[in-house]
Formats: C-alpha cells, sequence, structure tokens
C-alpha cells in the first residue's frame, strides 16, 4: 500500500483517490454503493464540488455517521464572498458535516488573495476560523494562476491536471508544489477518458511520491480496477514505457481535455465532447458514439456561430471552432465508413 502526504496539511492517504464528478450520472443508492466499497478498500480520500449537481448529496448518504474517518475536499465557483457563504453552507448541509477537510477554489480565472476586491479569500480565512474549513486549496486549469497560486503561499494544495501528456511546464509546476510543501492533487489523470490504460496511468503518477491522483469513478468495474492498485501497484517498466511513448506520440499537441470550461455554447455544441470525438472514437469505441442521438450532438456543430466565445474562454489556448469542423468532418467520414 503506497501513501501520500499532502505538502504541510498533514493529510496521509492511500495513493489512490475518488474522483466524485462523474457519481452524479448515477443513483444516489449506485453511488452509495462504490463509495462505501471504495473506503472499505482503502480509499480515504474523496473530492467532489459544489458544482457537480447532487454528487455531494450522495457523499453525504454515504459517509454520515462516520465522517472523521475519511478526508473530503470540495469546491466553490464563488467570485465573491457572498456567494461564497451560500456555496459552503449548502456543502455543510449536502455532506452532513460541519466541516470540510479541504476547501478549493474552483478554477477560478485569477488567484484569491486578501485585498483583491473579491472578498474571497477573506471569507476563507473567516472560515477556517471557524472551523468550517481545516485547509485552503485552489484547482486550475491555468498555468499562470497555478504559479501564482503556489507563489503566493496562501495555499495549502493545488489541483491541476496532471498525467502522462503532461508537458515539461506541467512537470516543473509539480516540482514547485514539493519544493513549496504544498499539496498536489492531480485531476484528469486519465486525460477525460483518452488515456485507456490506467496501469500506464498509475505508474507514471506513481514516480512522484508527492503527488495524489483523484480518479473519476462511476462504475464498479472501473472501481475495482484502481482497488487492485492499493496491493498491487504497477511500477513502470519497458512495457508501459512503450505505451505511454505510443500514446504521447499520438496524443501530444491540440486536443481538447474535455474540462468544458468554454460552455455553455450559446447554440448548444457539447463542444466538451464534439471537440475531441474523433480522438474518442478511435481510443475507446462504443455504440453510443454512433447512436442517432449522438450523430444529432455531432450535427449542432453546423450551428457554430463563430462568436470565439469558446476560444477565449479555453485554458489550453485552443482554437476550438476548428478543433469542432475538424471533428465533424472525421465523424462523417467515420460514419460513411471511409475511416476508423
Amino acid at each position: 500500500m503506497v501513501k501520500v502526504t499532502l505538502g504541510n496539511t498533514g493529510i496521509t492517504v492511500e495513493k489512490n483517490a475518488f474522483g466524485a464528478l462523474p457519481i452524479q450520472r448515477i443513483s444516489t443508492q449506485e453511488a452509495v454503493k462504490l463509495l462505501r466499497k471504495a473506503y472499505d478498500r482503502g480509499v480515504t480520500f474523496f473530492d467532489t464540488a459544489r458544482f457537480y449537481t447532487d454528487s455531494e448529496e450522495k457523499l453525504g448518504e454515504a459517509f454520515e455517521g462516520m465522517r472523521e474517518k475519511v478526508y473530503i475536499a470540495t469546491k466553490t465557483g464563488a467570485t465573491d464572498a457572498e456567494g461564497f457563504w451560500k456555496d459552503i453552507h449548502t456543502s455543510l448541509k449536502n455532506l452532513r458535516t460541519d466541516y470540510i477537510d479541504i476547501y478549493q477554489f474552483h478554477n477560478p480565472a485569477f488567484c484569491p488573495k486578501p485585498g483583491d476586491g473579491s472578498g474571497l479569500y477573506e471569507a476563507m480565512l473567516e472560515a477556517r476560523e471557524k472551523g468550517m474549513v481545516r485547509h485552503i486549496g485552489i484547482t486550475n486549469h491555468r498555468l499562470s494562476v497555478a504559479h501564482e497560486a503556489v507563489e503566493s503561499g496562501l495555499y495549502e494544495t493545488l489541483q491541476f491536471p496532471f498525467c502522462y501528456l503532461a508537458t515539461e511546464k506541467d512537470v516543473e509546476l509539480v516540482e514547485k508544489c514539493r519544493e513549496a510543501g504544498m499539496g498536489f492533487i492531480a485531476m484528469k489523470a486519465l486525460s477525460g477518458g483518452l488515456i485507456t490504460d490506467s496501469a500506464a496511468a498509475y505508474a507514471f503518477l506513481a514516480q512522484y511520491e508527492h503527488v495524489l491522483p483523484i480518479w473519476g469513478v462511476q462504475r464498479e468495474k472501473e472501481l475495482d480496477e484502481f482497488l487492485s492498485y492499493i496491493e498491487n501497484p504497477p511500477a513502470m517498466n519497458e512495457e508501459l514505457a512503450a505505451v505511454i511513448a505510443k500514446d504521447r506520440e499520438e496524443l501530444l499537441g491540440d486536443f481538447c481535455r474535455g474540462c468544458g470550461y468554454c460552455m455553455p455554447c450559446p447554440v448548444g455544441i457539447e463542444i466538451n465532447n464534439c471537440a475531441r470525438m474523433s480522438l474518442l472514437i478511435r481510443r475507446s469505441p462504443s455504440a453510443a458514439q454512433l447512436t442517432p442521438q449522438a450523430q444529432e450532438k455531432m450535427k449542432k456543430i453546423e450551428s457554430c456561430l463563430h462568436c470565439g466565445r469558446c476560444k477565449s474562454k479555453c485554458p489550453y489556448g485552443l482554437d476550438t471552432p476548428a478543433l469542432l469542423e475538424k471533428n465533424y468532418k472525421d465523424y462523417r467520414e467515420i460514419l460513411a465508413g471511409k475511416a476508423y
């Protein structure tokens, strides 16, 4: 069993954390079953967010009466102090608890600091003083904001995308957190589904002893796969290194990570899936990707206004309209049997 300590927080957990975004898509009964099974097998860190519809409520249902046995991290997307207090009270109620282990600002466009005029950091400090929050964290998809958060000394944890498709700049950020005594929580460890070899994903992250990966789990077979790594953690070898090298050659570059921060689209295009459909359909083919419903979603790309909103909001600086066009063209060729 491999343990990770999150910076200077004192939080030490098994190097498998439960990402609770996907459980919003399943029933409460199914979610509670998964959450409790994860706990019974050694997982004690669970990450959710106010933004994830009923995810917090499902966590509250699963761990009521045993709150002190798990660590719960959640997030607020508030932009001012009023929204912060509304979010934290809602989260505490949903989670059926009186404290949050790590309360994180959810992908803010700037790094909240005392005196910045938003009142966010002051509210966070007050919540910690009241015992509602134990540790202060931030999540982001922007390298500039992430670096500012580390350099500020105001945050105890950073949650940022990190997987074996990482760039040198991403690795530098991870090392910077280690040097600063700041906990690093790796989101998108499977790159939103584009990485299909979880053993290779785990082995890559195992090389960074201070990094805690959170795996998004929706199905029991997915959970079982990660639970198996508790007793038998994959180690980097020639075979897994070859998988990583092949994927990096195929995927590095301008591809959509599926984070969804470009949404909503004014004409209803499901950008976070449509802009990477070509890769998804090749790497993890599913009949659901070719259903009439899926075809209708892709057809909406024809209605793109080229307004530039999605492009301006992409934290990775992608030309999203161009990606949509490219994926739609490829999708139609797949349907016509000309590719795949």
